[in-house]
């Protein structure tokens, strides 16, 4: 079993829509801004991968129960990287100082960062982040 899609609720279908498309190279599927029924499935070539539905107001309360972060694998640091470059030319708030492992000396990591509507976001590679320091060295970032 996998994840098909993730379904997040945003106040704002184009900005959310924009915001997606650069960071993620993903397309629009499908959508419709008709309505109380608007919402967009972005994904890459036919396969959906997040679907945006404007249906909300306010921000997410992560002191509450629900989603923690999503997070994308891609292949490489340099993938990351250039994803960092796009998170911060649209100016979103980006947790840490950059690319950080999951854990100290972990292979993995990546960028930690926020959509518009505050949900918390990961764009990770398995591997290239050895010799990053970990910000918290007895959990997990």
């Amino acid at each position: 079993m996998r994840t098909g899609h993730v379904g997040l609720n945003v106040t704002n279908l184009d900005r959310s829509i924009a915001f997606y498309r650069e960071v993620f190279q993903l397309s629009v599927l499908r959508e419709s801004r008709e309505g109380p029924r608007r919402f967009a499935f972005l994904g890459e070539n036919d396969a959906i991968v997040v679907t945006l539905w404007e249906q909300s107001t306010g921000r997410p309360n992560y002191g509450a129960p629900g989603l923690h972060h999503l997070s994308f694998q891609v292949a490489s640091r340099e993938d990351v990287e250039s994803a960092e470059k796009r998170v911060r030319a649209l100016k979103a708030r980006v947790y840490y100082d950059g690319l950080v492992p999951h854990a100290e000396g972990a292979a993995s990591g990546g960028i930690f960062f926020d959509d518009p509507d505050g949900n918390r976001l990961e764009i990770f590679a398995p591997t290239g982040m050895e010799a990053e320091k970990a910000p918290a060295s007895a959990a997990p970032t």
